[in-house]
């Protein structure tokens, strides 16, 4: 009988047991494009979704396919598909699954790139309605007859504001509603949205999973627990075999294959020897997260510090119901007398940069930048001020990044 493996253990391990070549310890990089067959007749298979293999590379590799079953392994999930990107993973699986006609009840918090695209997807037609997720309340007074999808994310980048995650689950269980979570910001090392009923679950694998600022990639993993044979907008040609495949499978098709979202061998292979360290990073992460939320909270210069670990956090109690940690995103609001540019430019360890999740601590004005494009007034309802910086703690040693926010602050 095989014992579970604990969750880093099953990390390390999980490309030796898939027995790669030659013995290798990790899979290798494969980088072909088109993969032959002796016999024609076992190419139509793969083409039909009769037996499991690969056709062309834009729609899997042997590379990605390892790193899809190392994420389907963390989530805890039936099966997961990889893209070339998080926002990729997001857009396409939107694209796969809901149609003309169908509504979308979503958190008002997303990142602004998700806030993007579902707009790009309401300009042609789609209907969303944006609500305040922190309470099911608002999830369940904003749904129609035609919704089709929630989505939301756990912990909300800039502001973090903590989804009501298990009763938005249990609501979705209730209505037979396809529920879809965001885990970038929380990962499946600190939280595993299976466990509060999600059908689909997202990563961002460029960020913490990752975690070294050195590849992109995203994915989304079917949880299993989706009852997709009820599911209206499942194509015909997709109705074969196993009801619980269906969803991913049309997901890989007309998702990733048709979107083109396809990751790079290369990436998936960076992207997965960074995976097998992700609870060491996350660890000291958000440790020194922890200690710089409670450093800013008493600092005079210090407007207000946007953390899930601080009991003062208006969704402290959920987050640490929900959570084995707090994240690693962190953002501040500076008093209004100093200058969110002068007090970055005078930082020295911490990075000005646009990511999130590296081992190195990095900083960036919000409204200036990645919230530009959504406005004044829609920044104002997301609770995101002209002096808010957000922030990304790495692993560095917490003195020194306290040594370094301390000069800048004066």
């Amino acid at each position: 009988m095989t014992t579970k493996k604990g969750f880093t253990t099953t990390l390390l391990h999980a490309d030796r047991l898939q027995k790669p070549e030659h013995g290798a310890l990790h899979k290798p990089i494969h980088t072909s494009v088109t993969f032959g067959y002796d016999d024609v007749q076992d190419l139509v298979d793969v083409f039909q979704n009769k037996t499991s293999g690969y056709a062309y590379s834009r729609q899997g590799s042997p590379t990605v396919s390892a790193l899809e079953h190392k994420v389907t392994q963390m989530e805890n999930g039936f099966a997961s598909v990889g893209f070339a990107t998080g926002m990729a993973a997001i857009s396409s699986t939107v694209l796969a699954l809901v149609k003309h006609g169908d509504h979308i009840v979503a958190s008002s918090y997303l990142f602004g790139n998700t806030r993007s695209v579902f707009q790009s997807y309401m300009d042609m037609g789609l209907d969303i309605t944006f609500v305040d997720a922190t309470a099911v309340a608002n999830v369940e007074s904003a749904l129609k007859p035609n919704t089709r999808m929630v989505f939301v994310e756990t912990i909300a980048n800039p502001a973090t504001q903590v989804a009501d995650l298990e009763a938005i689950g249990n609501l979705c269980e209730q209505k037979g509603l396809l529920y879809m979570v965001d885990n970038t910001m929380t990962t499946p090392y600190l939280f595993k949205p299976v466990n509060v009923k999600a059908g689909l679950v997202a990563n961002s694998l460029t960020k913490n999973i990752g975690g070294h600022g050195n590849a992109l990639g995203g994915c989304v993993t079917d949880t299993g627990l989706f009852d997709w044979g009820n599911y209206p907008n499942i194509y015909d040609v997709y109705k074969k075999g196993d009801v619980k495949k269906w969803g991913i499978t049309q997901i890989r098709k007309k998702g990733l294959r048709d979107a083109g979202g396809t990751m790079a061998p290369e990436a998936a292979h960076y992207i997965s020897i960074g995976a097998e360290t992700l609870a060491l990073r996350m660890d000291r992460s958000t440790d020194n997260a922890m200690t710089l939320a409670a450093y800013f909270e008493a600092h005079p210069n210090i407007k207000k510090v946007f953390y899930p670990g601080l009991e003062n956090h208006p969704q402290h109690a959920l987050a640490k119901k929900l959570f084995s940690g707090y994240g690693t995103l962190l953002s501040i609001e500076l008093v209004e007398s100093m200058d969110c540019f002068a007090f970055l430019n005078k930082l020295q360890l911490v990075i000005k940069s646009s990511n999130l999740g590296d081992t190195r601590t990095l900083s960036i004005p919000v409204a200036h930048t990645i919230f530009n494009e959504l406005g004044a007034e829609k920044r104002a309802e997301m609770g995101i001020s002209d002096n808010m910086i957000r922030l990304s703690i790495g692993i560095e040693d917490k003195d020194d990044l306290i040594a370094d926010f301390a000069a800048a602050l004066g």
